[in-house]
């Protein structure tokens, strides 16, 4: 991988990180959109994990006095479920079907609450959060909007939101390389060094994100949260239809 490749790739870690740092949420939805553009979709899924593995880990690492863990052990076992079950299917992905699933998860922050009522302190609603949320990520990388439901709408603070959802996903990214082990595994020694290197890039940037959190207001981070997982949205969902048709 070349000198300019790798350090594109920082930057977009450090940016991404940043953002989830923020918001709990869209960095990874931004990193996976740069990596599918340089890696066969497999491997940029698997390369992605490792990465927000820790990005996450740093966050609820810095957030560890905030995190529910009630909330989470029920997430985990909805995880699990969702784990087997496609391992059962023998999924692979595409990376049409990608970008498409991507593409249409903003709907669902937009959903009145009257509609989707979710709210993961809930022990079935936790489960169903793992279910759902970590299906998704084992899928097609990434979960976000979809875990956002469960959290945006509950009682929690920012913070309480942030931690927990960040100890998830370390447990749900830690999965995804697992399940992709066999991409994992044939990954050439440049992917790792790629991890290697932009590790150190999501912690910076995790620790910047969690600093602004600090500053920015339950009902700010519930707005910015929306619009720009939409705008996110809107791209993947123009990149997926343009392959289905062949664009």
């Amino acid at each position: 991988m070349s000198p300019l490749l790798l350090a594109f790739i920082a930057i977009a870690v450090f940016f991404t990180s940043t953002l989830s740092g923020v918001f709990g949420m869209a960095g990874g939805l931004v990193l996976l959109a740069a990596l599918l553009t340089v890696l066969p979709v497999a491997t940029a899924i698997a390369v992605q994990g490792a990465i927000q593995i820790v990005a996450n880990g740093s966050r609820a690492i810095f957030s560890r006095h905030y995190i529910d863990w009630r909330i989470l052990g029920t997430i985990c076992l909805g995880l699990a479920a969702a784990a087997v079950l496609l391992f059962i299917l023998r999924y692979t992905p595409d990376l049409a079907t990608v970008c498409v699933a991507i593409g249409l998860m903003p709907i669902l922050v937009w959903m009145p609450k009257q509609w989707l009522a979710l709210d993961a302190s809930k022990p079935l609603h936790g489960f169903l959060c793992g279910f759902l949320g970590g299906g998704l990520n084992l899928a097609v990388g990434v979960s976000g909007p979809t875990v956002d439901i469960f959290f945006i709408r509950t009682q929690m603070d920012r913070r309480t939101i942030i931690a927990t959802k960040a100890a998830t996903q370390v447990v749900s990214h830690a999965a995804k390389v697992v399940f992709y082990g066999a991409a994992a595994s044939a990954m050439a020694a440049g992917d790792w060094l790629t991890v290697l290197i932009a590790a150190p890039f999501a912690i910076a940037g995790t620790n910047l994100g969690y600093h602004i959190l600090q500053r920015l207001t339950d009902e700010g981070f519930r707005a910015w949260t929306r619009w720009i997982v939409t705008f996110i949205g809107i791209f993947y969902l123009a990149r997926g239809l343009s392959l289905v048709l062949g664009a």
